[in-house]
């Protein structure tokens, strides 16, 4: 069995808009050629400055949009979960409806949910630092998802990812909205997971110190110009992140 788990080959993504006759001339191309591959057991995250379309490339692989052109393997994956950074309102749900979704692939709808989906879900929020007790009282499984702030918010949606128990998992900047110590328990969970469940795990995110830090390897996008994947320390030797970012990212203060 092979180890790569996302695989893509002169891939082309954007948006495709409609035209007379089936016009390709209105496709919105954000990157091309894009020729990459993930393996199981690692963590990735993607970096690049705002517009270089690191959510479109999370949206693609994900087959919420088409490709424009090239292709795309998930290995022999069949789900993948996805977290996406969009707000969410969901009236009258509650925590462990929402985390429950991710059981749904797995469960009967006439059957329900068993008692290892409920253990599932109760672990997975547990992992994303909720404790879970059972008492309608103090168990936040039973408060309304609405109630909770933006990065509480964010936090169960990454739980009913975990909850989904996929090979892979695609994030569009998960820290967001938490504060640092959160946002150090989730990255840190999610390379834990990479590293012991053997998944493949693909991050979007602006946390830079983060990122080098606490990643296997590093997917660097550059503005119409493509990736670059390779580790922390290769890219800052080869300067690729002042060719990506158009300045030197860890000189702030300009010092020469």
């Amino acid at each position: 069995m092979s180890n790569v788990s996302i695989s893509t080959n002169n891939l082309c993504i954007g948006y495709r808009r409609s035209g007379s006759g089936g016009d390709k001339q209105h496709d919105t191309v954000v990157q091309k050629d894009l020729t990459f591959s993930l393996l199981r057991g690692e963590m990735v995250c993607m970096l690049g400055p705002n517009g270089c379309g690191k959510s479109t490339l999370l949206r693609t692989l994900a087959g919420l949009q088409p490709a424009l052109s090239g292709e795309f393997t998930h290995g022999d994956a069949k789900n993948i979960a996805l977290v996406l950074t969009e707000r969410l309102s969901m009236d009258n749900t509650t925590v462990h409806d929402v985390v429950a979704l991710g059981r749904y692939p797995y469960s009967s709808f006439l059957d329900g949910l068993k008692a290892e989906d409920e253990t599932i879900i109760s672990e997975s929020l547990r992992q994303v630092g909720f404790e879970t007790s059972g008492s309608q009282d103090s168990d936040i499984s039973h408060t309304f998802f609405n109630a909770h702030s933006d990065g509480e918010k964010q936090r169960i949606l990454i739980a009913k990812a975990l909850a989904q128990q996929t090979p892979i998992i695609l994030l569009d900047e998960p820290t967001a909205h938490l504060d640092l110590p959160h946002r150090i328990l989730i990255l840190r969970l999610l390379r834990r997971l990479a590293h012991e469940q053997e998944k493949t795990i693909l991050i979007s995110t602006h946390e830079l110190d983060l990122a080098l830090a606490l990643s296997d390897r590093i997917l660097l996008m550059t503005p119409r110009q493509g990736v670059q994947l390779d580790s922390a320390e290769n890219l800052k030797k080869s300067d690729a992140f002042t060719s990506a970012f158009g300045m030197d990212i860890f000189n702030p203060l300009g010092e020469k």
